[in-house]
């Protein structure tokens, strides 16, 4: 196939599509990840549909002193990974063509949960963000537009601006993509030198640790809930040695700190040993949050909930995410 470089509404207004119309919003220097998105929405698009891939670096969205003029622009790979992946077009306007007549005046609020993690460290790059993807579901008249879990508060406040503000389009959700090593695929990977990016897989390190002893929580309490509640049925299985067994998942799981507060511990020992490697890992945030609305949940929290860390390693900064689930839907 062929795909189509567009650089005004216009033209992509001009293209006729019989199915579904996929929108994949990316801001370039596009990577696997970004090939992942693609891919799934020429699955959600079918035979019949079309594949949009937008490549747009939001001037919105940086704040002073962030990485406006030297992010990564790369436009003739990005078209020929999209093309690879099953796009259809690749829709790249100027700055110009997104806001005439300079930046808007009247822009999208992503009110209170914008303010919190991300929001907080880089204050009004939500409401950047949420106005831009406003403008370009406006500009690509999508049926479905993929977003990257790796961005998860981004994803979130995107869901809630389409509800609360009555896009008619469906947000569909694509795992985050990881290195083999863990790290997770960004843009801006590519600004780390060897030794950073060693450093750098303490993200995902922290993440998997407090994964893991959430797991390691879970068990022990579903072994302890074997423990019988009849003293025949003590004396049946301690014939073959389980009811020691389950004795002492029942102790462990009582004595030993769990839930969020012990998912926390787990990755902060992680990020803490970072802090003293050469170079450091400087972290900004770790919280484990409901993804409703991004506040820290409590102890006795139960439902899905995610595990976003945010650091910066030498000059660039990373975030990465997991998702958890506490309570009786674990």
């Amino acid at each position: 196939m062929s795909t189509a470089l567009l650089s005004t509404a216009e033209e992509l207004h001009a293209r006729v599509c019989h199915g579904r119309r996929a929108v994949v919003m990316t801001m370039g220097a596009l990577h696997e990840g970004h090939a992942t998105l693609v891919r799934t929405a020429r699955e959600v698009a079918g035979p019949d549909g079309e594949v949009v891939v937008t490549v747009f670096v939001n001037p919105l969205q940086f704040g002073a002193g962030e990485d406006l003029d030297r992010y990564p622009r790369t436009l003739e790979a990005d078209l020929k990974l999209a093309e690879q992946a099953g796009a259809d077009a690749v829709f790249a306007p100027s700055v110009d063509e997104v806001y005439p007549g300079g930046q808007p005046q009247v822009r999208v609020s992503a009110g209170p949960m914008g303010e919190r993690l991300e929001g907080a460290s880089r204050p009004g790059h939500f409401d950047g963000m949420l106005t831009v993807v406003a403008k370009l579901l406006h500009l690509t008249r999508p049926d479905v537009a993929l977003f990257g879990q790796k961005d998860a508060q981004q994803l979130a406040l995107i869901r809630r601006m389409v509800r609360d503000l009555n896009f008619g389009v469906e947000i569909v959700a694509v795992p985050t993509v990881r290195e083999e090593d863990g790290l997770a695929l960004s843009s801006r990977n590519r600004y780390l030198s060897p030794d950073e990016r060693r450093t750098a897989l303490a993200l995902s390190r922290a993440l998997f640790a407090g994964r893991d002893r959430h797991a390691a929580q879970e068990a022990l309490r579903a072994r302890a809930r074997e423990v019988p509640s009849t003293h025949a049925r003590a004396e049946a299985l301690s014939a073959i040695g389980e009811s020691r067994a389950a004795a002492d998942a029942h102790a462990v799981a009582t004595a030993a700190p769990g839930g969020p507060a012990a998912v926390r511990a787990a990755a902060r020992q992680v990020l803490d040993e970072a802090a003293r490697f050469d170079p450091p890992l400087e972290l900004d945030y770790l919280a484990l949050v409901d993804p409703a609305d991004f506040t820290e949940i409590g102890d006795d929290f139960t439902g899905e909930a995610v595990l976003a860390v945010a650091a910066r390693v030498g000059t660039t900064r990373l975030i990465d995410n997991l998702p958890l689930t506490f309570g009786a839907a674990s």
